[in-house]
């Protein structure tokens, strides 16, 4: 298992590109199954989920053709749709949390899907139910192999229904969307999510030839139709990693602009680094992060600490919650930070008290950041990345640190970001990739 060796205490500087969205990505590969006709689809990041997803469709016969780098032409005109009864195929889709994506596409046009027991992050329970108890509303049944660890999706055919979800999970909303396109009449989503993610995919199945109205808004109307053609579309900028930047440049001192990061979509992500005191210069779809000895959490007006907790878009992406949490750590302040979505996100604060940060877990879901203002610096230490995003965040702290820092298990960071090392090294970071 391979890990990084970090020499922190440098300052970074240049330009930094963020590679196409993950979460987008996971859902608009699997869509290519709607349809025969070949889909383009760029901005295709380089990274492990997403890799693994688009190998897994080369497994199901999807012709696959890679154009450039970041560009991939799909054509699945002859789906081996008894694969997926198959050990191999619960295996390889067992190992990749965003699997889950393709029983929409699967249900819509083929009326039988497995959705294999979740992998992906350690982060705490991520329930299917909301996925379930919408495809059964359009009609579908489902049954669970225990001992195979599957849910068997099958429906004779789908018909469209009023649905009204019981949280607004990005991917149950993107993956029931999946499932209405080819049903008959009219289906409603209600409480449906609305990041951009979803609002990119129902934008691309439109122009398969979707009948999708309400795009952005938390009710979704879906005409089905009985076929999809083919179409081009690219991927945005991932916002993840623009929020991961913004973060690296405070905590390093670092001049860093960021190109290309799709600033219309980013909502209320600038504003909240900016709460923490952060300097950004917009300079049409590039950020600049100018350099800055230090930086002051603001607080509510009446003076009480600042709270930043993660809410359903268009509130604050529970992605980025490690991100501040560790961009807090050198600030002017104090901040609460208040995970909901996940009971185990916040448990990576143990290493980060071991550098030297002052934070207080106040349970699962909350913990305190005291800034330290540069009174001292953090220092390396061996950790583990238990998640992608504890990973990066980890990764941040270390480029921060006095000495040298080992990472381990950087397969977690792998998933979500595209040769991270390589593109920090360019701007002047000391990381090195070593095997484990």
């Amino acid at each position: 298992m391979n890990a990084f060796e970090v020499i922190g205490g440098k300052r970074l500087a240049g330009e930094i590109t963020p590679q196409g969205a993950k979460n987008e990505a996971l859902q608009v590969i699997s869509a290519v199954l709607l349809s025969a006709e070949p889909v383009t689809i760029s901005n295709i990041p380089d990274i492990l989920d997403v890799n693994r997803l688009i190998e897994l469709l080369g497994y199901m016969n999807v012709y696959i053709e890679k154009i450039s780098p970041d560009t991939y032409r799909f054509t699945a005109a002859d789906v081996d749709i008894e694969y997926l009864r198959s050990d191999d195929f619960k295996q390889k889709s067992g190992q990749l949390r965003g699997s889950v994506m393709l029983a929409g596409p699967l249900l819509a046009r083929f009326h039988k899907a497995y959705i294999p027991k979740p992998g992906g992050d350690k982060i705490g329970r991520r329930r299917l139910d909301t996925h379930i108890t919408g495809f059964e509303k359009l009609g579908a049944r489902f049954s669970y192999h225990e001992v195979e660890h599957y849910f068997l999706l099958e429906a004779d055919t789908l018909t469209g229904g009023s649905i009204l979800l019981d949280e607004p999970s990005v991917t149950g909303t993107a993956n029931i969307i999946m499932g209405a396109v080819m049903a008959n009449g009219l289906t409603t989503i209600y409480n449906a999510a609305c990041e951009p993610y979803v609002q990119q995919l129902c934008r691309m199945l439109n122009a398969m030839g979707a009948n999708i109205r309400g795009i952005g808004s938390n009710l979704i109307h879906i005409e089905g139709v009985s076929q999809f053609g083919g179409t081009t579309h690219r991927i945005l900028p991932d916002m993840i990693e623009v929020g991961s930047f913004i973060g690296l440049a405070a905590m390093t001192r670092s001049d860093i602009t960021i190109k290309n990061a799709g600033v219309e979509h980013l909502g209320i992500i600038p504003d909240k680094f900016r709460q923490l005191g952060i300097g950004l210069e917009f300079k049409g779809d590039d950020i600049h992060i100018p350099a800055a000895e230090s930086y002051e959490i603001q607080t509510f007006l009446d003076g009480s600490v600042l709270t930043i907790y993660d809410h359903p878009w268009p509130g604050f992406t529970p992605d980025l919650l490690s991100i501040v949490l560790v961009t807090a750590i050198q600030a002017k302040g104090s901040v609460l930070i208040h995970q909901k979505m996940f009971e185990s996100r916040l448990f990576f604060v143990d290493k980060l008290i071991d550098m030297g940060a002052r934070i207080v877990l106040c349970d699962p879901h909350r913990a305190v950041v005291i800034g330290l203002d540069r009174e001292q610096a953090l220092r390396g230490i061996t950790m583990s990345s238990p998640d992608i995003r504890a990973g990066v965040a980890l990764l941040i702290a270390a480029l921060s640190a006095e000495g040298k820092s080992i990472i381990q298990n950087i397969e977690q960071i792998d998933r979500g970001y595209q040769y991270i090392d390589e593109r920090l090294r360019n701007i002047g970071a000391d990381i090195r990739r070593i095997p484990g």
